[in-house]
Formats: C-alpha cells, structure tokens, sequence
C-alpha cells in the first residue's frame, strides 16, 4: 500500500500524506465531490480533477498488486520462485512488465518446445547457443531419439530450434526492449480490402493511409479500428525495413543472444532461428500488445474529450425559472407542443401541422398564440431534429405577429429526448402522455434548466463523443458519471424542486435514498430546513453528512440551508456573526460586511484557512450558481440547409461537439460543419478546448461546401483583411456574438444550450513523415475529397 501511495503522490507531484488521507477518506465512504469541498485541510487542498485521478488511479494499482500476488502465489507452487525472480516481480511498474516475467512460467498447452524438452534435446539447443562452433548436424545426431519421434537429425535440429525460440520470445528484458522499439520506431499502414472500396468510402481518407505508431492521435487511431472492425482496411503494424536488409527486431535479438554470422558451423542455423523467432512468435503478439496499447490510449483520449464536452454542455446557462414552451418539430406527424411552468410542470400539450403535407401554417400560429397568452409563456424551445429550421421559420413568424407576448426563441439540442421519452424514468412522470409529448416537455425543461433534465438521460445518449460506441463502455460510463456527480453537486441542488433523478446524483445519494426524499416531500410538504433531511428513510448520520451542503432549501427556517456552508460549519458562522455583532440573517448576503472580514481571525483547530475562506465566499453570495448568463446564437434567415450555403459566409453558430482535430458548429442547416484545429484561431494550439467548448457561440465564416458529402469546411480565423464587401458581410446591428465579444473578449465564456452534434468523418491531414507507401495504392489515396484536399493545403501553407 504504501508503494501505491507514493506512486500516486509522485504522479500528482504533492506529498504523500495528501494522497494517504484522501485515499483513507475515500475507503470510509466519502465521495470526491465532499472531500474536494469539505475536506481541504486533511488532503491539503486537493480538488476534484486530482482527486478524480487518485480514485481511478488507486482502483487499477490495486488491481496490478492483486495481480502481482497471483503470479508470485503460481510460482512459488510450481516450486520456481527464486530471490531474484521475487524481486523482478515485485519491480514490476505495469501490467505488461509483470506478465512479461510471467509468461515462461505461465500454464499453458504443451507445446513443441516443451515435446522436445521432454525428449532430453534441451542441451543441444544449449550447447550450439553456447558455441556455434560446433556442427549442428553432427551434434544432431548424439539425440535420436526414435521412440518419442526423433527418428532424424532434421527432426532433432527442428526441437532445438523450438526450445530457442521459446526461450528467446519469453526473454522479459528483450520482450519490453523490443515492445519499446516498435512503439518509438514503428508505423501503422492501413489499406482498403479488395473489393470494399464502395462499401467503404466513409474510410477512404485511410485506403492509403500510414503514420508513426507514436504520434496517431485518438479520433485517427479509433477510426483505424473501426474500419478494421468493418472489414473495410486493412491494419499492419511494422517499421520500415529497406528490400533486403535485415529486420532491425532480428538484429535486436540476434544481439541479446550474441549470435553473429562469423562463418562459424552453426552461425547460419542460430540467425534462421532468430528469423523465425521473430516472424513466428514476437511480431504477432508484440503487434497485439501494440494495438492493444494504442487503443487503450486512443480510448482514453476520447473518453477525456467526452467527458470535457459532457462537463461543458451540463453547465450550459439555464434560462432560468420561466414559463416556456418546447416544440418537438416533426413533417408528417406534425410539431408537438408542450407547455411548461417556472417549476418545470406541464401545464397543456398540443400537436400542430404547419409543414408538408397539411401546410396549416396561419392556424398553427394561431394555436401557439392562444397557448402562449394563456399560459403568460416566456420562452420557445425548439428542438434541433427534423423540420428543425422550417419550425425555428413558424416561431420567428409567432414572434412577429404577436410582438404583445413578449416571446423569445432558442433552438437546442434535442440529443437524448427520444431516450427520455420512452424511459421508465418518463413513463412514471408522465404515465397517461404520449411518448412523442415527453419528448417536447424534455426540450422545453432543458432550455430552463440543462443541468436538471439532462441528469435524466444516459450520458452516453447525449451526443458529445467521438467514436463512443466503440469505447471502454464500463470505463466510459464510470467517467461520464463522475461528471455528471461533480456538475450536480458544483450547482448544488434545490430539495424541494429536484426530481429524484437529480437528487440521485448528489454526493452521498442514490436513487433509492431519492425516491425516499421526494416521497417524504410529498407526504409533508416541501423542507423547511436541513435537520429535516434526517427523518428520510435511510438517511443516515453518513449520508447526511455527504449530502447536506450540496442541497439547498429556499426561503426555509434557517439562512445558512440555502447556502453551500455545511451544517458541521453553522455554528462557526453564528461565532462570525456574534463577534461582528450582527444578526446572522443580516451577515448572510452582506457583501460589503464580509469582504471586510479576515479569515485568518477565524481560523480554529476544526476550521482550517482554506474552509473559512470557502465560508466568506459563500456568505457573500450565498447559495451562487456557478453557470454563465444564459445567453443565444442567431442563425441566419435564408440559411437553411446544405445547398444556402455558399463560401465566404459569415455566420453564427453554436459549437456543438469538440474533438481533438476541432470544433463542430451548428450553423442552422441539419449538419454541422467542422472548424478544423488550425483553422480556429491565428496562433498555435494543441488542443481545441484552448479557444472553445461545448455550447460556445461563434462566428464563423464557410469555406468550402462538399454536398456529396455532407461536410462543411469552416474557419474562425476572421481577420479584418478577409472581410471583403462581397463575403455576405453582416448587418450593422452587432451579432450576440459581438456583443459578447465586447464584454467578455474574443471567448465566448457564457453559452446557450447547445445543439447535438452529428461529427463528419475525419479528414486526415498528417503532418509527419510517413512510412513508404506499397506499390499499387497511389491510386486509392486520389479518393480523398476536394475538401480534404483543401485542409491539406491550408495546413501545408500554415507550416511554409
């Protein structure tokens, strides 16, 4: 344990005692959220992404220790375990390393190597390893052995050549040493299956593809796999061995074995048997072990950029607590409409026809009208799906009409509401309402509040990954969880408003404590203080203490519940407010009174520094929503699909997904188009997430429009040189864009409800020096789109 310890203290370069007391803290039941908020004194401060870490840090540590204990348990039975051989085992740094030293001592079938060895030939692979003087032949023929199927020298030579083999390909040191080469050294080729060249073309970027194995990012590697997946490419992984020359793997290990061609009797047989050492048993399953780390790597990657995107979009600005009504468009089967209140509850639901085939345009308005009079509506959610912009065209129309309602427009992603509407979850909600009505009271909840509907919907099902169905899905879920659990609980949760979906989420809950509170709320009316949460069925002394400040309790008995200040804290509070000579309720939101506080007055054996700093704070503002001002993008009248576009555009949008190769932004036309990495700011940057994130809004302008192929080329490399009069250039009238540009500079920090993202296929644009293309494969790289083509050149022109 304490190896572990210092590993990860090491890895997150603080000091061991940090990681030893946040790990004992995590092992008595606490969860991140609270120790990163509750418990910076005794983890010294950690935060939530370290401690992130160290939870799934210490999980797969423990899981090599467990490992370790099982492979020395084996050794030490077959009566193998050495000092030395302990040693090594316990050195062991990976998973690989440890199975490395185990695979010659690992159970397995007999093989050839081991037939021999049972026939006595064992010495004369010794022997002619330990001098290549001798003939093999000669010395073939002392180890006859016709009863056990040695009958002749070629069969003799044959069983030697096996146990060197099988020594060499087990060797620990030249395994890792080789493992290590072809990672540095190595390249992947890819090339189209015959005959699949069809079928195929959303992998044509990759029907000539190669690259050093090193340097392939996530999205590249991930669409490798699939292709390979898909029967669609072909994968090779090798380095680059000039016609002729010798494999430098054989080198390799023709070295560690000192086996050279001196012109000695057996120099010639010892260097076949390297060859095939390496043909037979180490390319293949150093080649595994390779693709294997690849993909481990890849994954990884993308599950971090999942759950970035995911973060971003939960803490999306809500519109707040406002009448809204949500429209779920649809053609044929017309718009469903619902109608939410300020507290999110339904409060009437219609179905209108206003597009193809019953174009019921001036009656459609008319019902939204009458609805939104009614009701006193604020807001209208549109959901971004089918008849998405003809919809978004009807509202504008409402708008205009009836400039009396005082109504608003947003169109936001719908990703997910379908899941939503035919869950369990949805179904107790709203047990007598049509699936496609959930739908729209989803779309118009998400607008008020995204964090609060979007906690009801598999993470998985919301739309902000790349290659996610091809993920780790365990792994996956266990990431995008711990978003969701920190996002909940950086808001904090209103108890007498949340759905036990929410309430699930929050630290020290689950759904069945959840389902407890929202019934104890309805059996006796809404919480008038925290001490209440108590009387909850099994909510006990350790839950409450997990939970409570992450939950609030609005205009309740007591001022501090509807804060993050923690009930273990309260009566340091009162000690404040009693010192300063002020009532309590006039210190709480008292920003002029506080701010002229000094912590370090405060500070007691219990209450360290960090903690009564988070306190002022929190008195200050009690209660602060952490989220940015809810602001929206305008999409362009006239623009409505694929075919309006036209190069030079300058648009709106709202970033939609973020991958590690750039930006997908909704534009208003079904498809979002890709602002590629170097395309989205005039400087170098490494990663996307530097300039944007998920619900960002932009401007954009098109640069090129592939309609074949349903792909957008952008760029947010507006400089002033660029903006010609004859680019469609704006109104005077500044975009919300411009507006937020002018207050918070050129990132956008505050962000609408994003739109879900539809990634288009990646194009490659490889920077480094490639492997030497086969003969024969020319011809499939001139696949490649135009617009690729394109990026290809605006990446050469960046790099001149």
């Amino acid at each position: 344990m304490q190896s572990i310890l210092s590993r990860i203290a090491t890895e997150l370069a603080v000091q061991e005692q940090q990681v030893a007391t946040a790990v004992a803290l995590l092992d008595e039941g606490s969860t991140v959220p609270f120790i990163a908020r509750y418990r910076k004194e005794k983890t010294g401060g950690l935060d939530d992404t370290q401690l992130r870490y160290l939870e799934t840090r210490l999980g797969s540590l423990r899981e090599l220790e467990k490992r370790r204990e099982t492979v020395l348990h084996s050794i030490r039975e077959q009566g193998k375990l050495t000092a030395d051989l302990e040693q090594q085992v316990l050195q062991a740094q990976t998973r690989t390393e440890l199975e490395d030293i185990y695979l010659p001592y690992k159970p397995k079938r007999r093989t050839k190597a081991m037939i021999a060895r049972e026939a006595g030939i064992q010495p004369l692979a010794d022997a002619l390893l330990a001098n290549p003087q001798l003939d093999p032949e000669t010395e073939a023929a002392k180890y006859l052995n016709p009863a056990l199927e040695f009958a002749d020298t070629k069969t003799v030579l044959d069983g030697a050549r096996q146990i060197l083999m099988e020594d060499f390909a087990e060797n620990p040191e030249l395994s890792g040493s080789l493992r290590e080469y072809l990672w540095e050294q190595g390249g992947m080729e890819s090339s189209v299956v015959e005959g699949k060249e069809t079928e195929g073309q959303k992998f044509a970027d990759y029907f000539a593809y190669n690259e050093a194995l090193s340097k392939i990012p996530s999205h590249r590697a991930l669409a490798l796999f699939r292709g390979r997946n898909e029967g669609i490419l072909d994968l090779k992984l090798d380095v680059t061995v000039a016609e002729g020359a010798t494999h430098p793997c054989e080198e390799k290990i023709a070295k560690a074995f000192n086996i050279y061609d001196q012109g000695r009797a057996a120099d010639r047989w010892l260097l076949d048997t390297v060859r095939w050492t390496w043909k037979v048993k180490l390319h293949s399953r150093l080649s595994t072990d390779l693709n294997l780390r690849l993909r481990e790597q890849a994954e990884a990657e993308a599950i971090r950029v999942f759950a970035a995107n995911l973060k971003d979009l939960l803490l999306a600005a809500p519109a707040g607590a406002r009448a809204t009504m949500g429209l779920d468009p649809g053609l044929r089967t017309g718009v469903k409409v619902a109608v939410v209140d300020a507290t999110g509850k339904l409060l009437d639901f219609a179905t209108i026809y206003p597009h193809v085939p019953k174009k019921q345009w001036d009656q459609s308005i008319a019902t939204l009208a009458d609805i939104c009079a009614k009701y006193h509506v604020d807001l209208i959610s549109i959901g971004n799906g089918t008849a998405s912009r003809e919809t978004d065209q009807l509202a504008g129309d409402l708008i205009s009409r009836h400039p009396e309602l005082n109504l608003s427009k947003v169109v936001v992603s719908e990703a997910g509401a379908s899941v939503y509407s035919a869950s369990e979850l949805a179904a107790k909600e709203f047990p007598l309402l049509d699936v496609s009505i959930r739908g729209a009271v989803s779309i118009a909840r998400r607008l008020q509040d995204p964090l609060a509907e979007l906690v009801k919907i598999d993470p998985k099902s919301i739309g902000v990954g790349q290659y996610q169905h091809d993920l780790n899905q365990p792994e996956l879920a266990r990431s995008l969880d711990a978003v969701v659990e920190d996002c909940v609980n950086a808001v904090g949760v209103d108890v007498n408003m949340a759905s036990a979906a929410l309430l699930a989420r929050v630290s020290g809950l689950n759904s069945g404590i959840a389902e407890n509170i929202v019934e104890y709320r309805n059996d006796n009316g809404a919480f008038r203080n925290r001490n209440q949460l108590k009387k909850v069925s099994r909510l006990g002394a350790k839950t409450f203490e997990q939970a409570a400040g992450f939950l609030r309790i609005r205009d309740g008995e007591y001022p501090l519940d509807a804060s993050a200040v923690h009930p273990e804290a309260y009566t340091l509070v009162e000690q404040i407010a009693a010192v300063n000579r002020h009532p309590l309720q006039e210190l709480v939101g008292n920003s002029e009174l506080v701010s002229s506080l000094k912590p370090t007055d405060y500070v007691t054996e219990q209450f360290g520094l960090p903690t009564i700093r988070d306190i002022l704070t929190e008195l200050e503002k009690p209660g602060r929503d952490p989220r940015p001002e809810f602001v929206t993008a305008t999409f362009r009248d006239g623009v409505n699909e694929l075919i309006d576009l036209e190069a030079g555009m300058i648009l709106e949008g709202v970033v939609t997904n973020v991958a590690n190769f750039g930006a997908f932004v909704d534009i208003g036309v079904h498809q979002d188009g890709l602002v590629h990495i170097s395309q989205l700011t005039n400087k170098f940057i490494k990663d996307p997430r530097e300039v944007v994130r998920t619900g960002d809004v932009v401007k954009v302008r098109v640069e090129e429009v592939d309609v074949q192929r349903k792909r957008i080329a952008l760029t947010m490399r507006l400089e002033p040189a660029e903006q010609k009069p004859n680019q469609h250039a704006e109104s005077s009238e500044p975009s919300a864009v411009q507006k937020h540009a002018q207050k918070f500079g050129n990132r956008e920090e505050r962000r609408p409800q994003p739109h879900s993202a539809k990634p288009a296929a990646d194009r490659r644009v490889d920077n480094r020096k490639p492997m030497p293309k086969k003969s024969g494969k020319d011809a499939a790289s001139a696949t490649n789109s135009a617009m690729g083509d394109a990026l290809a050149a605006a990446m050469a022109k960046m790099r001149k």
